[in-house]
């Protein structure tokens, strides 16, 4: 019985047509990395204390520096062992008091009662504007900048499981059309409201639906290529997203208001309503929903595209390739192999999310310069998609996949006790590190698609991955909460979660070389 495999092989695995459509799809995912981590520099939080507009008259006529003013009024706290001028209390004082000296070494305030600022913050950020500088989010609402990559990972929990549903019910490509309608709605009225409550919101639905958008385009690319070409196209669709990451460095830089930089995240989406027209359905879906005759059709297209001819007995897709027409949750822990393969992947997407995600909002409170301290983190990503190319055929999936979350967690944990002195040892570690979240991340998207059948395999993908938007809302207060602690005691945590999802993936079955499977008992036998 022929399968849809032996038919994509006779139309040309990864002709003509797919690397066309590849080279569309591709550019999906740079634009989704400003969405996914663009809050490095949206909501970046720069060196603040308290504004007294008294002081600000006297500093001016008195010739005071901006720093020395801070430190005559501001009082000492005791940081994870250094002493820090605090940004958040202020020496109770009344500047408009004349008898007040402009001799520093005349004024001392030690005995002074402190007091919460009362007239806001002052920031050292001049010429730039942030989310954070713009609604003052710092001190007791500095909570409110977590609550803001919170949300977006909400809305990637709730599109995760409508977007998978809408996917495996409706088509890849109608799915794909319905996020960008939302993505450009939400993503304009984002730079837009004056109000924080609403950006919120406007965050959630746009978490919603560019996830959505991507995991099933995602999906329509691994089912339009043959076996062979599967990890590449899925490799090269996520190395689009550290592209995307090299280009927001440099938009941040020259784009300085946040609002403006959202409109730069958003435009992209429009023109992508133009790929509807240009871009077929997934043939090996349709065949799924009892449609061979459109599969064929389009099957027909593309193997005319690259210039192959079909056999006669290709006509007819019936047997295996027809699957149930419907999608449940059930199917993915409907058998004991399936129920491991399940909650394996979904640790793994927690643990993906919680380090990869953690360690790039690292980038914003380390102190250096961030535009250039995330370019270098960046540019790791690509040995880390080179390394996955030349490891998964030679070596499998299985391997080079625990081996990455366990590079990771070692390093992790390693580099929360380099001192800082010790700088360039400390960002050559922690690189390393980012090096192997990000192969971990990449290889349990494709590897969550090659373990589910046709059925429900963007279902399959888009449930596991929900763990991945939990471990993204957990993600920034874990970050942040814990570093006002101790700087580096989010770095442990990330060290031991990656270590355990290591070890959790020495128990998944190899898929080198594996057919994708089309039925639950097909998942079952042949994994």
């Amino acid at each position: 019985m022929a399968t849809f495999d032996d038919l994509l092989e006779e139309a040309g695995s990864f002709g003509r047509c797919q690397k066309r459509i590849f080279a569309m799809l591709c550019f999906l995912s740079l634009p989704f990395s400003g969405v996914y981590v663009g809050i490095v520099f949206q909501g970046f939080t720069p060196d603040h204390w308290c504004r007294d507009s008294a002081l600000v008259e006297k500093r001016e006529a008195c010739g005071w520096s901006l720093e020395k003013s801070r430190s005559l009024t501001t009082p000492l706290l005791n940081v994870s062992g250094v002493l820090q001028h605090s940004s958040c209390d202020q020496h109770e004082v009344d500047w408009n008091n004349t008898e007040l000296s402009c001799d520093p070494e005349g004024l001392d305030f030690s005995g002074v009662a402190v007091t919460p600022c009362k007239e806001g913050w002052e920031y050292h950020y001049e010429g730039r504007k942030s989310f954070v500088t713009e609604f003052n989010l710092v001190c007791s609402d500095g909570w409110l900048v977590d609550m803001y990559q919170s949300t977006l990972n909400m809305g990637f929990l709730v599109g995760s499981f409508a977007f998978g549903y809408f996917a495996d019910r409706f088509g890849r490509m109608k799915s794909f059309l319905m996020s960008n309608v939302i993505n450009v709605v939400a993503g304009i009225g984002l730079a837009v409201v004056p109000n924080y409550i609403v950006i919120l919101v406007l965050r959630a639905i746009s978490g919603f639906s560019v996830k959505g958008g991507w995991m099933a385009i995602y999906v329509l690319l691994t089912e339009l290529v043959g076996v062979k070409y599967r990890r590449t196209v899925g490799i090269l669709y996520q190395m689009f997203f550290s592209i995307g990451l090299l280009i927001l460095p440099l938009l941040a830089y020259f784009i300085t208001d946040w609002r403006w930089l959202q409109v730069a995240f958003t435009a992209p989406y429009a023109l992508y309503f133009a790929y509807y027209r240009f871009i077929p359905e997934s043939p090996r879906w349709l065949i799924s929903q009892n449609n061979s005759s459109k599969a064929l059709e389009i099957t027909e297209a593309i193997a005319k595209e690259n210039r192959k001819n079909l056999s006669s007995h290709f006509e007819i897709l019936t047997g295996d390739d027809v699957a149930s027409t419907s999608a449940s949750l059930l199917d993915l822990i409907r058998t004991p192999n399936m129920r491991k393969h399940t909650f394996i992947l979904m640790f793994n997407w927690f643990t993906s999310a919680v380090v990869y995600q953690g360690l790039i909002m690292r980038v914003g409170i380390t102190g250096g310069n961030v535009y250039i301290d995330f370019l270098i983190s960046s540019l790791v990503e690509f040995p880390a998609a080179f390394l996955i190319l030349l490891t998964i055929e030679r070596i499998g999936r299985r391997l080079p996949f625990a081996s990455a979350n366990i590079v990771a967690g070692i390093s992790c944990i390693v580099t929360a006790f380099i001192p800082d002195s010790m700088f360039w040892l400390k960002t050559i570690v922690s690189c390393i590190g980012r090096l192997g979240i990000t192969m971990a991340f990449e290889m349990v998207v494709f590897v969550n698609t090659e373990l589910y059948p046709t059925c429900v395999r963007n279902l399959g993908v888009s449930v596991c991955s929900t763990l991945c938007d939990i471990g993204g809302i957990v993600s920034p207060f874990l970050l942040y909460r814990l570093a006002s602690i101790w700087l580096e005691l989010p770095l442990i945590i990330f060290g031991v979660v990656a270590l355990v999802a290591g070890g959790l993936v020495l128990l998944l079955p190899e898929t080198r070389g594996v057919a994708l499977p089309d039925t639950i008992q097909d998942s079952s036998v042949k994994l």
